[in-house]
């Protein structure tokens, strides 16, 4: 059992991109796509660096309250309250 907490285990296969036609610019721009969907990027700058869980619960605190000021956003341009 993993000692992490709200990490989805992906399966380490890898990403694969086929070049058509030789297209090699299309391919290049769906296996950047596909990294970004993936999150790959954000995870190894996040391990760059050790962070402190004082500081990872104070991200995540920051994170949830401007997802929430988002939402309560949109509801007010929604509903006019």
């Amino acid at each position: 059992m993993s000692n992490k907490r709200n990490v989805t285990e992906r399966p380490k296969t890898g990403l694969k991109v086929e070049v058509r036609n030789g297209d090699f610019n299309g391919a290049l721009r769906r296996f950047k796509k596909k990294v970004s969907e993936d999150g790959i990027l954000m995870e190894v700058k996040e391990r760059q660096h050790y962070t402190k869980p004082s500081e990872k619960r104070k991200k995540a605190k920051a994170e949830g309250r401007a997802r929430h000021l988002k939402e309560q956003a949109r509801l007010k341009r929604e509903f006019g309250i």
